[in-house]
């Protein structure tokens, strides 16, 4: 399974959902808590190539969106595929 990060920040009702749908799928990640950390913010908006909001997830080094993106990938039967890859 590949590798899944996840950029959050506390209080973040869409970071919520993310993390859970991967915890029920079953899936480890590592969440990277942008909450209080400016360096960490400004490298998640580099890394995503402009993404702001709260969360960006990447599978491997694919980058995946938000929560919105990731629960459109696991209702189409995408999500799967990814982590496995």
């Amino acid at each position: 399974m590949k590798d899944v990060t996840i950029y959050t920040r506390q209080f973040c009702g869409f970071c919520t959902a993310a993390k859970r749908l991967l915890t029920d799928k079953g899936v480890d990640f590592t969440e990277h808590d942008a909450t209080f950390d400016p360096a960490l913010k400004q490298e998640m908006i580099k890394r995503s190539q402009g993404g702001s909001t709260f969360p960006q997830i990447f599978i491997g080094n694919e980058h995946v969106g938000g929560c919105d993106d990731l629960f459109a990938l696991e209702k189409s039967g995408a999500l799967g595929v990814m982590l496995e890859g």
